[in-house]
C-alpha cells in the first residue's frame, strides 16, 4: 500500500501543527485584546 503522504506529514506533526496554531490563535486574540484595551484608556483620557 503506497501513501500519498508529505515528509514529515505523519499523525505526531498534524496535532503538533494544530497545537501550534491554536497557541498562534491564543496569542493573536491576546494581542488584539491588549491593543483594544489601550486605544479605549488613552481616549478616556482626552
Amino acid at each position: 500500500m503506497v501513501e500519498d503522504r508529505r515528509p514529515g506529514d505523519t499523525d505526531l506533526h498534524r496535532r503538533q501543527r494544530g497545537k501550534n496554531l491554536i497557541v498562534a490563535g491564543f496569542l493573536l486574540v491576546m494581542v488584539a485584546a491588549f491593543f483594544i484595551l489601550t486605544i479605549v484608556r488613552m481616549g478616556d483620557k482626552a
